[in-house]
């Protein structure tokens, strides 16, 4: 990875999510600028808003912002953070950032390498170590604590440089059907089930539109 990115070089932390989720899913969003909602992503959008629109708060020892703006120059990466509590210690005030999530706990990482990266951030801009965060579900209504391992932050610069290496080279990876697939808000332009020898969903649609007008 690059020692130090530049500001035109950055990109949105939410795409290690995509990233980590599907490669075409991520190609699809951060490449051919393809977006679609359904109920899932609907209900993440709404979740953020609101966590977002609450005033920054006090309590006790701990103060509360919203919305915080992030950025890593190292990772080149760009974002908001949902909730970044900041804890009262010996030493001064210690960061704690929390991530809103719509659903429950996944069995993969994508969600604590998403959290990290906001973590990574913050220590780059405050000049700081961040030890731990906090992945809030909507579901279940509960946090989980995630620690910043050596092994997770590796994972979080590791998927970064992956989405560099996949934005730089502008290619949409082909489709590869999953049972996933199914609860992708990408699925009817994707169209993993026929289009997956094209490199493009766009190129397939465009192919479609064609073949429609010779008929």
């Amino acid at each position: 990875m690059k020692t130090m990115f530049t500001e035109n070089e950055l990109l949105p932390i939410s795409a290690l999510q995509h990233l980590m989720f599907c490669e075409r899913q991520c190609a699809l969003i951060h490449i051919e600028q393809a977006w679609d909602e359904n109920r899932f992503t609907a209900e993440g959008r709404v979740l953020h808003e609101r966590v977002h629109e609450a005033d920054n708060e006090s309590r006790g020892n701990v103060r509360i912002a919203r919305g915080l703006r992030l950025r890593s120059l190292r990772l080149g990466l760009i974002g908001m953070a949902d909730v970044v509590e900041f804890h009262k210690t010996e030493n001064g005030w210690m960061p704690f950032p929390v991530e809103y999530k719509r659903g429950k706990p996944k069995t993969d990482q994508c969600d604590r390498v998403q959290l990290c990266a906001q973590a990574i951030c913050l220590e780059e801009m405050l000049n700081t170590i961040i030890p731990a965060g906090a992945l809030f579900y909507g579901t279940t209504r509960r946090r989980e604590d995630a620690a910043f391992d050596k092994q997770l932050r590796d994972l979080t610069a590791e998927t970064a440089e992956r989405l560099h290496c996949l934005i730089k080279g502008s290619v949409t990876p082909p489709a590869a059907y999953e049972k996933k697939c199914k609860n992708c808000s990408l699925f009817s332009v994707c169209l993993p089930e026929t289009a997956g020898k094209h490199k493009s969903a766009r190129e397939y649609l465009d192919s479609m539109l064609k073949d429609e007008k010779i008929a």
